[in-house]
């Protein structure tokens, strides 16, 4: 699995995960449990459908000589 996720979508992801949590708390619902996706992807650094996509927010490390 290679990481397609960069720090900024990561930190944004597991914010809104949290919020999807506190949410589904708040409002004594399962849709909570929707908070799941964006942590994993998150914490994993890595988006399946970024992948399709061909999407890449991680920075790109150049190569000095």
């Amino acid at each position: 699995m290679k990481k397609n996720v960069g720090g900024l979508d990561k930190n944004i992801r597991i914010g809104l995960a949290i919020i999807i949590f506190a949410a589904g708390l708040y409002f004594q619902s399962w849709w909570g449990l929707i908070g799941f996706g964006p942590l994993l992807t998150g914490l994993f650094s890595f988006c399946p459908l970024y992948a399709i996509l061909g999407i890449n927010s991680c920075k790109v490390k150049s190569t000095k000589s």
